[in-house]
C-alpha cells in the first residue's frame, strides 16, 4: 500500500470541503445579489425621475401616458429580471474567477497575499482552487435555475394582474354604460350643425386644460388617467368625472358640465313665422321659475350661456314687448335643468325660424327632430284660412294687427310629421303638445267662441278638427293649450299666465319620468275618450288639456 495515500485523501476532502463551501457560500451569496438585482431594477431609483426605458407614448387625443400595467409593468418585469441574472454572472467573473479563483491558482490567499509556506501554496494551488472555481461555476448555476423559477412565478403574477386590469376595465365601462343606458341618458349635442350622439365628452383637466378624449377606463388607466401635468382624472362617472369642464368631441363647443349624468328631454318648439314661438318659449322658461318661485321644483340654467340668452331675451321683451324674427339658420339649444325631488332633467329647448317649416327639404335638414323627446305644436288659430273666414271686420282688424303666421297650423302639421317619421322612425311614440298662441287677442274676438278648458274641442268647433283627429292618430298622446305669451313676458308679466305657458313642459317632462304630471295642468296627463262633434268620424284616443 502506499504510504503517500492518505495524504491524497485527505488533501483530495479538503478540495470537495472547499468546492462544497464555495458552493454553499455563492449559492447563497448570488441568490441574494439575483433577488436584490431584480429588486433595484423593478423601476426608477429615484422617486419622481423619468423611466427612459419606456419610450412616452402620447397621443392628442388622449394627453396621458399608458397605464403602468399596460406596457411599462412587462417592461420593467423583463428588464429586471435581465438585470438579476447579468449581476450574478457579472459577479461571477469578477471577483469569484477573475481575482479569487486566479490568486488561488497562483498559489495566493483569496485577498491576493502569498501563502506562509510553499506547501500551503501548492495545497491551494492544486485542491482550493478548483474547488472554488467548480463551486463557483456550480453555485453560480443552480442560482440561476432557482432564479428563474422565482422569475417564472413572478411573470405569472404579473400577467394576472395584466389580466385583472384589462378585465376590470370593461367591466367599469360597461357598467357604466349599463346604469346610463337603464337612466335614459344619451348626451346629444345642442349646437347647430352638430347634434350628433355623444357617447363621451372630451374632458378637460382642471389643472392644464389639455383636453382628455378617451377619458374611461382603458390602456390609459382603470380608475384614472395621469395627466402630463401630473394630475389625475377619474375615468368614471361613480368617481366624479362629472366634475370636469366637457366640449363636443365633433365641434369642439362646450357642453353643459352634467353632461352624460342626466337624462335630456329635446323638445323643439314647431311653428310658422310670426306664430309666437320665440316668445312662447320666452314665456315656458319664466314659467318654470315661477313653480320654482312656489317650491315646487328647481329650475337651473345649464351654462352661462343660456343665462345670458335667456336675460337677453327678457330683456328686449321688457322693452320693446315683442321679439325680432328668429333668424340664423338651425337652431342652438336653450339648455336648462329641471329637478323635483330626487330626479331630474336636462332640458334641451329649440326655437327654429318659422322658414324651417315652410318645405319638406328644411324639414328634414333640422336634424335636432331626430332626437326629439317630445314636440311643441305651436299653432296660431288666426293663420288659418277657415278661422279667418268666420271672422266679422272689427274681429279682422284684431287678426291682422296680431301679425297671424303666414303658415296655418294644418299646414306646419303636414310639413312636420312626414319628416318627422323619416328622421325619426318612431313618431308614434312621441308625444304632442299643442299650444294656441295669442290667446289674449282670441279672447277679444267676438265672432269665434272664448277658448275654454278644453282647446281641442275649441279647435273643432272653430274648424280645426282635422289638425285634432290627426295629431290623435299620429301621435301616442296629445294635450292642448291656450296660452298667452304677451301677458307672461314683458312688464307686468301675470304669474298664473306663466305657470300656464309652463304646463306643456311640465306634461313633456313628466312623460320622461320626471313627475310633474300634477303640475301641467287639468287632467293630469291622463288620456280619456272624447267625440268630436262636428264630425262623423269614429272616436279617437287622445290626451285633452
Amino acid at each position: 500500500m502506499n504510504p503517500m495515500l492518505p495524504l491524497y485523501i485527505y488533501f483530495a476532502w479538503c478540495g470537495l470541503i472547499a468546492a462544497g463551501l464555495g458552493l454553499g457560500r455563492v449559492l447563497w451569496e448570488f441568490l441574494g445579489i439575483g433577488v436584490g438585482g431584480v429588486w433595484r431594477g423593478l423601476g426608477p431609483w429615484r422617486s419622481g425621475s423619468p423611466d427612459q426605458r419606456v419610450p412616452a407614448v402620447v397621443s392628442d387625443a388622449e394627453p396621458a401616458p399608458f397605464a403602468y400595467w399596460w406596457q411599462q409593468m412587462w417592461v420593467d418585469g423583463a428588464t429586471a429580471s435581465s438585470y438579476g441574472m447579468r449581476i450574478m454572472w457579472t459577479r461571477l467573473a469578477d471577483p469569484w474567477l477573475a481575482r479569487i479563483a486566479k490568486n488561488l491558482f497562483r498559489g495566493r490567499l483569496p485577498d491576493g497575499l502569498r501563502a506562509d509556506h510553499p506547501v500551503g501554496a501548492v495545497l491551494l494551488v492544486v485542491f482550493v482552487a478548483p474547488g472554488t472555481a467548480a463551486g463557483a461555476l456550480l453555485g453560480t448555476a443552480l442560482a440561476s435555475l432557482l432564479l428563474g423559477a422565482f422569475l417564472v412565478m413572478f411573470a405569472l403574477l404579473l400577467a394576472l394582474i395584466w389580466l385583472g386590469c384589462a378585465a376590470a376595465a370593461p367591466v367599469l365601462w360597461g357598467a357604466e354604460r349599463a346604469w346610463t343606458l337603464a337612466r335614459g341618458v344619451r348626451t346629444k349635442c345642442p349646437y347647430p350643425g352638430c347634434y350628433r350622439p355623444v357617447p363621451l365628452a372630451v374632458h378637460h383637466c382642471p389643472g392644464c386644460g389639455k383636453g382628455h378624449a378617451s377619458l374611461r377606463p382603458g390602456r390609459y388607466g382603470v380608475l384614472w388617467h395621469g395627466c402630463l401635468c401630473g394630475r389625475r382624472l377619474p375615468t368614471t362617472r361613480f368617481a366624479k368625472r362629472g366634475s370636469l369642464a366637457t366640449q363636443c368631441p365633433y365641434c369642439e363647443k362646450k357642453l353643459p358640465q352634467i353632461t352624460g349624468t342626466t337624462r335630456v328631454v329635446h323638445a323643439p318648439l314647431v311653428g310658422g313665422t310670426s306664430s309666437g314661438k320665440t316668445m312662447l318659449m320666452a314665456a315656458m322658461v319664466e314659467g318654470l321659475h315661477a313653480w320654482a318661485r312656489r317650491g315646487e321644483l328647481t329650475v337651473e340654467y345649464a351654462s352661462d350661456d343660456d343665462r345670458a340668452t335667456a336675460n337677453d331675451l327678457n330683456q328686449e321683451l321688457r322693452q320693446t314687448g315683442s321679439v325680432r324674427a328668429t333668424t340664423g339658420g338651425q337652431p342652438r339649444a336653450l339648455m336648462l335643468t329641471v329637478t323635483r325631488g330626487r330626479r331630474r332633467r336636462l332640458l334641451y329647448l329649440y326655437d327654429p325660424m318659422g322658414e324651417s317649416v315652410s318645405e319638406a327639404d328644411r324639414v328634414r335638414a333640422q336634424q335636432y327632430l331626430q332626437h326629439a323627446n317630445g314636440v311643441v305644436l305651436v299653432a296660431d288659430a288666426l293663420a288659418d284660412p277657415k278661422v279667418r273666414g268666420q271672422l266679422g271686420a272689427a274681429d279682422s282688424a284684431k287678426a291682422k294687427a296680431a301679425r297671424p303666421s303666414p303658415q296655418g297650423p294644418w299646414d306646419t302639421f303636414q310639413r312636420l310629421t312626414g319628416e318627422l317619421e323619416a328622421l325619426t322612425g318612431r313618431r308614434g311614440r312621441l308625444c304632442v303638445a299643442t299650444v294656441v298662441t295669442k290667446r289674449d287677442v282670441l279672447d277679444g274676438l267676438t265672432t269665434l267662441p272664448v277658448p275654454g278648458a278644453e282647446i281641442d274641442v275649441w279647435l273643432d268647433r272653430i274648424g280645426l278638427g282635422p289638425l285634432v283627429r290627426a295629431l290623435g292618430h299620429d301621435f301616442k298622446a296629445a294635450r292642448y293649450w291656450a296660452v298667452s305669451a304677451q301677458a307672461a313676458t314683458g312688464t307686468g308679466p301675470l304669474e298664473s299666465e306663466q305657470r300656464r305657458a309652463a304646463e306643456p313642459v311640465l306634461w313633456l317632462l313628466a312623460v320622461s319620468g320626471l313627475g310633474t304630471g300634477a303640475l301641467s295642468g287639468p287632467g293630469g296627463g291622463k288620456e280619456r275618450r272624447i267625440r268630436l262633434r262636428a264630425t262623423g268620424d269614429r272616436e279617437r284616443k287622445y290626451t285633452p288639456a
